[in-house]
């Protein structure tokens, strides 16, 4: 567990009031910084506060092998607004993770010290296992107990995770294997083009991502089960989040009607084909993009297509779990 300073790890409230805990869960990826503060419910938690901001901590990381100072200060702003929205709220417990971009800087664990620092938050870079495990930990009450294994994946800044899940009535699901792509929304945009997108560099995506899952694919038979229908798909993160939406043709991004979806391979392709016909400025101006993601939606949906390209996801429908952030 990661504590702000002076954040006491009792069950109790800070004022000894008897209240139930308050938690917090902060989440730094390559891309984004996403907080969550909840209490226990009936049947969960409820979410009493969240925050979620595009940081970009991995800019310019593929190249120079450093987070740079822009991009830390950027992170450092939105982790100060996280530290203090969980002192507001009286947060009795919270982790606090960093993930791929930590992980591949050389000043990565000087840049978490200055987080400590200037914010007193205290965040551990975690490994890609413990990063697949809390994926499948925030998402597994989606998963369908009848149908044998799932896929589950999670489309990040920097890398992309895949869990191979055998799945069975009256158990917690099995991890049978995971995989982390070491290629993201952000590092595959900054090799191949995020602004303008030619069907080249498109395809190029593709064929990377494409080669990267076919180890992986043909040691598990990932997808002679599918063909025999006994595969499930989750997915969690802005790419899956961002694409049900505008499939939706919502007017703007709500989580509570993404959250929970279905999307078909089908549906993606026709989104696909949406996105190939704006330029950047047509990204930025539609409301379920925007600025944020402009430049890296296509770097998104060619890593969640090149799954289908390879035979890898045929055919099928992903269930889409919001992660409770935007």
């Amino acid at each position: 567990m990661a504590y702000p300073k002076g954040r006491r790890r009792s069950g109790r409230s800070r004022r000894g009031d008897g209240r139930s805990p308050t938690y917090g869960a902060l989440d730094l990826g390559t891309n984004n910084c996403r907080l969550l503060v909840a209490r226990p419910a009936p049947g969960g938690f409820r979410v009493i506060d969240a925050f979620s901001r595009i940081v970009r901590l991995g800019e310019g990381l593929g190249a120079s092998g450093e987070l740079s100072e822009a991009a830390i200060e950027r992170t450092i702003e939105a982790l100060q607004v996280c530290a203090a929205k969980m002192q507001r709220r009286g947060v009795t417990r919270a982790r606090s993770v960093a993930t791929e971009a930590c992980r591949r800087a050389v000043n990565g664990s000087r840049f978490l010290r200055r987080v400590t620092e200037k914010t007193g938050l205290r965040l551990e870079i975690i490994s890609p296992p413990e990063e697949a495990r809390l994926t499948l930990a925030g998402c597994a009450s989606l998963l369908d107990a009848k149908v044998a294994h799932a896929l589950m994946f999670d489309i990040g800044g920097g890398s992309t995770e895949l869990i191979w899940l055998s799945v069975s009535p009256g158990v917690p699901p099995g991890m049978l294997a995971s995989l982390s792509l070491p290629c993201g929304v952000v590092s595959l945009a900054e090799r191949h083009g995020g602004r303008e997108v030619s069907a080249a560099a498109y395809e190029a995506m593709v064929r990377e991502v494409e080669e990267l899952l076919r180890p992986f694919e043909a040691c598990h038979g990932i997808g002679l089960r599918i063909a025999d229908g006994a595969v499930q798909m989750l997915g969690t993160s802005g790419t899956v989040t961002t694409l049900t939406a505008i499939h939706l043709d919502l007017p703007r991004y709500d989580r509570a009607v993404v959250d929970g979806s279905y999307l078909s391979f089908e549906s993606i392709e026709r989104v696909n084909r949406k996105l190939a016909g704006m330029d950047y400025d047509g990204r930025v101006s539609h409301p379920c993009i925007g600025v944020e993601r402009a430049d890296l939606v296509i770097a998104g949906a060619a890593i969640l297509l090149a799954s289908r390209a390879g035979n890898y996801i045929t055919g099928e429908t992903i269930v889409v779990d919001g992660g409770g952030l935007a």
